[in-house]
This record gives C-alpha cells, sequence and structure tokens, in this order.
C-alpha cells in the first residue's frame, strides 16, 4: 500500500512515520516546503500526480493556551484549508482510505467527564482555544460527509494531550507538559528558587505518549470496515484516543520538577488562565476494539526528558 503521511515532521507525524517504517509501506511525504497544504491548487497537482492508496492527515497547526489565544485567524484558517483541501483532492484522484487526526478539544468545556464521543456539538467550547476546536470539529464532518455520499472510507481518531519525542518546548507557545519540562530544567540549570506556574493547578488533564498514539491511531486505521462501523455511527464515526486517566496541573509540575531535578518552590500564578477544568477522554470505545495504552505518566516523561536533554540544539521553538 502506498501512504501519503501529510504531516510527517510534526511529533504525531514523526511517531507515525516510525511505526510505518517498520512496516515497510511504501510512504509518500512532503515537507512544507515541497507543498504547502493551505494551497488548494498544489494540493490538488499533487493528488493528480502521486495518486495515494490512502492518506493519514496528520499535518495541523497547533499550540498551547496562549498560541490559541495569540493567533486564533491562523489556527482556524490554515487548518480548515488542510483538511478541506486534502480531503476533497484525495477523494478526487480516487482515495477510498484515509485517517484523520483531530484532538480532545473539539468537546464542550463543560462535557460531562469523561468525555464520550457522543459529546460532541452538545455544548459551548473552551473559549481560549475555540477557532482550533472549530476547525477539527469540521475535519471530522469532511470525513463524514464523503462517507456518506460518496461510500469513501474516512475515519476519524481524537487523541488527548500529546507529548514525547519532537514536541514543541518553547516557553510560551507550547502545550503544558513540554513547557513545563523546559521551565524546570533552564530552573534547576540556574539554580533556582522558584518555577511559576500559569493558573491556579486546579484544572487536570489526561496526557498520552506520542508512540501510543502512533499505535492507537493506526490500529484504528487497520481495522476491518465492518468492525470500524460497529462501534461508530454515519455522523459520529471519531474514536478518542487516550490514556484513560488524568493528572492536575499542580501535580504534573511536581513530577516534572521531580524528574529534572529542580529543588525549589513551585509558585502558581491564578492570575492566568485555566482552560478547561478537566479533559478527561472516555477510551472505552477503543478499548473494546482491543487497544490500551501502554506507556505511563512517569515513565513517558523521563523518556521525553531525555530525548530534550539529547536534542536541545534542534528542538522545536515555535
Amino acid at each position: 500500500m502506498r501512504i501519503y503521511l501529510a504531516g510527517h515532521r510534526g511529533m504525531v507525524g514523526a511517531a507515525i512515520a516510525r511505526k510505518l517504517s517498520d512496516r515497510g509501506v511504501d510512504l509518500l511525504t512532503r515537507t512544507h516546503a515541497e507543498l504547502d497544504l493551505t494551497d488548494q491548487q498544489a494540493v490538488k497537482g499533487f493528488f493528480e500526480a502521486e495518486r495515494p492508496d490512502a492518506v493519514i492527515l496528520a499535518a495541523a497547526k497547533v499550540g498551547g493556551i496562549h498560541a490559541n489565544n495569540s493567533y486564533p485567524a491562523e489556527f482556524i484558517y490554515e487548518n480548515l484549508m488542510m483538511e478541506c483541501n486534502v480531503v476533497h483532492q484525495a477523494h478526487a484522484a480516487g482515495v477510498r482510505r484515509m485517517l484523520f487526526l483531530g484532538s480532545s478539544c473539539i468537546y464542550p468545556r463543560d462535557a460531562p467527564q469523561p468525555m464520550r464521543e457522543d459529546a460532541l456539538l452538545t455544548g459551548t467550547l473552551e473559549a481560549t482555544n475555540e477557532p482550533y476546536a472549530i476547525a477539527k470539529i469540521a475535519g471530522i464532518k469532511l470525513c463524514e460527509s464523503y462517507n456518506r455520499q460518496y461510500g469513501t472510507d474516512y475515519r476519524a481518531v481524537m487523541p488527548t494531550n500529546l507529548y514525547g519525542p519532537g514536541d514543541n518546548f518553547h516557553p510560551a507557545n507550547s502545550h503544558v507538559l513540554p513547557a513545563l519540562i523546559r521551565r524546570f530544567h533552564e530552573a534547576a540549570e540556574a539554580n533556582a528558587d522558584e518555577v511559576v506556574v500559569w493558573g491556579s493547578g486546579k484544572p487536570r488533564r489526561e496526557f498520552l505518549h506520542v508512540d501510543d498514539m502512533a499505535d492507537g491511531a493506526l490500529f484504528v486505521f487497520d481495522l476491518d470496515a465492518a468492525v470500524y462501523r460497529s462501534e461508530t455511527q454515519p455522523m459520529l464515526s471519531h474514536i478518542n484516543v487516550g490514556a484513560g486517566e488524568d493528572i492536575s496541573i499542580a501535580d504534573l509540575a511536581a513530577l516534572i520538577a521531580k524528574t529534572t531535578g529542580f529543588k525549589g518552590a513551585i509558585r502558581l500564578d491564578a492570575s492566568k488562565p485555566d482552560g478547561t477544568p478537566r479533559k478527561l477522554m472516555d477510551v472505552s470505545r477503543l478499548a473494546r476494539l482491543g487497544w490500551r495504552a501502554q506507556i505511563g505518566l512517569e515513565e513517558g516523561i523521563v523518556s521525553t526528558y531525555r530525548w530534550f536533554l539529547h536534542n536541545r540544539d534542534t528542538v522545536r521553538e515555535g
């Protein structure tokens, strides 16, 4: 099978690429410089020329609370354009199989916990990442709409908060876990007295190692079509991928402090936004299909910190 993997240089895409390389598949990739997925004509030309058998859409513009608040127009525009172009042009080129990667932020801010797939579109989204969430919801509905009208097999998985090798460790624009790894590491190096953590520390978050995510995503991608349909519905077809357990930001900070060797105080800055109070995924649908996460949080943070130390000169900074 010839598979086009969009976003192979991102953290998630790179993890999927590692898994696929072990299978010996014919993997088709393009860098952003080679193919701008927001350019409709460029994407059209690519699919007409390459004609892949299947597509995995892992490309996205991503970031933490600060980035989402600062660049909402970019987050909604770029993600919508990438999804629309890839899904439509894949269909036009005769691609029957696709896997779209979304995000747990698609669910309402106050969705019952843990969040089931059927919580989608039942309430108001978290304001700090609403543009990104709307774009990801649109991606799910694009896949479902093409399936309903054209009989394609376009599937969607919704990962929880991810971390691991290849993450963005920017102190302001990254997600919370890698940002804290860098902040605590630099504080330990400087023998600082304290580290300030945004928010009250009370919100709870679920974290999944990116290698587990790649494994879970490909598990869904490989499912027999009849099995996939047995656990989904035509207009509720996405599947959550998560660890099934969460941790408070305060406890996460303490765990990262321990991992990095930071000995000072942790000060919580409640004047900064908390975001959604809790985001825990209900992963029972995927468990029934036969998949569970394997990498524990403490183990994953230790290995991620080790990767950061070995790659400090090349980690992404934006």
